[in-house]
């Protein structure tokens, strides 16, 4: 009992490390905000099934690294990996799907068995986008552009966008089979996992990270000589739609999907700065899964980001807190408790308020007011609360003296006036 601690790839986030997490997804959640896309919140928990169907049973995700298990009635029962399976699985359940269209994210813990690294924990917390219904071109360029812009206000330097097309179902199927027959042929000089992956999910071989298999790969056949006409338009009008909006990308015909709902635009967000686990961000169309899963026929089209990444990424200028406007302090009964009141009413004009309840002498509650670095400090001390009221000083390292005021509990409108002149105003 006395060695207890967090479970490996878990991790305690304290106060201070909070504030960059809490400033990061003030802007997230402000710029989903300002693009009109609504928020959704689903369990943490769901049945097994959901993910075998949503994401697929021959996946890693769904064979090695979900956290799974029986619950108290015998149900299987798995801590949600990704967020896509739940959103899709709501929609149906709550008989919004028939509304066919959806701007939604959703933000918040998911749990892999992996092994844990930078960036990237067995709970580690993800955003994801969706937007359902729609499957227009338009609409993979705006959601694009969305995660674009959300790692630009962010700060995040060296950005790379890389774009691939997977074509239609009937591209993909013509393509699978000329490429299974290429890995035949080709079996014996694969890595091992791109071996078994063979009969289960060959397109993940395209993403190999294997050196040898990547060379090897070089000869294969391409999915894009595959292509329909109608599905070489598509992916011409992406890429110049996004030249329009001046994003820079780059092709990489090897970055896939490996399930088979995914189709037409495929894309990720890397940065340079993160080194061998450079992605970011990762996205693409999945028309088919919501249709899979029971639904009616349904475009769609999401992505993910990881937000322990994106904290290892953003600025520095996020890491800082809001300094405290007033610093109350108080002594004496009949002071603590005027101290209390007042402090409630503060709060009220949108003030970062702290009221001292050490008790501690007032030096020392001086000391813990200026090492908080309060833009100002009221004082209630004995005398001033037999006579019902307060001094307010306002620290201005401009001038030599500090401004300082006397105000009656009662007047509240000198307050006001006060705190507009000299807290909302700076």
């Amino acid at each position: 009992m006395d060695n207890l601690k967090n479970l490996r790839g878990t991790v305690d986030l304290l106060p201070d490390q909070l504030i960059k997490w809490q400033n990061v997804e003030k802007i997230i959640f402000e710029q989903l905000s300002r693009a009109s896309i609504k928020e959704i919140r689903t369990p943490i928990l769901e049945m097994t099934e959901l993910f075998i169907r949503g994401i697929g049973e021959g996946t890693d995700v769904v064979s090695k690294e979900m956290y799974t298990f029986l619950d108290r009635g015998d149900r299987s029962c798995t801590l949600r990996p990704e967020g896509t399976a739940s959103v899709a699985r709501a929609l149906i359940q709550n008989g919004i799907s028939s509304n066919p269209l959806h701007k939604l994210w959703y933000m918040g813990p998911m749990f892999r068995y992996e092994r844990p690294q930078a960036g990237r924990q067995r709970q580690f917390h993800q955003l994801g986008v969706e937007f359902i219904g729609y499957d227009s071109v338009r609409s993979d360029v705006e959601i694009i552009a969305i995660a674009w812009d959300i790692l630009g206000k962010l700060g995040i330097k060296d950005l790379n966008l890389e774009i691939n097309t997977l074509g239609d179902v009937n591209d993909r199927l013509d393509f699978q089979k000329s490429f299974i027959k290429w890995l035949e042929i080709n079996k014996k000089f694969l890595d091992i996992d791109s071996q078994n992956r063979i009969n289960k999910n060959p397109l993940r071989i395209l993403d190999s990270k294997n050196s040898e298999t990547k060379k090897i790969l070089e000869n294969a056949p391409r999915l894009f000589n595959f292509l329909s006409e109608k599905s070489r338009k598509r992916y011409s009008d992406l890429k110049k739609q996004l030249e329009d909006l001046k994003i820079p990308y780059l092709e990489n015909s090897n970055l896939v999907r490996g399930l088979d709902y995914y189709c037409h635009t495929a894309f990720e967000i890397t940065s340079g700065a993160l080194g061998s686990q450079a992605t970011v961000c990762g996205g693409g169309r999945y028309d088919n899964l919501i249709k899979q899963m029971g639904g009616p026929n349904t475009p769609a089209i999401g992505f993910a980001i990881g937000l322990e990444r994106l904290i290892l990424l953003a600025g520095k200028e996020l890491e800082v807190q809001r300094n405290t406007d007033i610093y109350i302090i108080n002594q004496g009964l009949i002071a603590e408790s005027l101290a209390m009141d007042l402090s409630r009413k503060l709060r009220n004009y949108d003030l970062f308020v702290e009221l001292d309840l050490s008790g501690a002498s007032l030096s020392k509650q001086f000391k813990k007011a200026n090492k908080l670095k309060s833009k100002s400090i009221i004082v209630i001390g004995e005398d001033e609360a037999s006579n019902k009221e307060f001094i307010i000083r306002l620290f201005d390292k401009s001038n030599d003296e500090n401004k300082e005021e006397v105000i009656s509990f009662d007047n509240n409108i000198k307050l006001e006036n006060w705190i507009n002149n000299n807290l909302l105003l700076k």
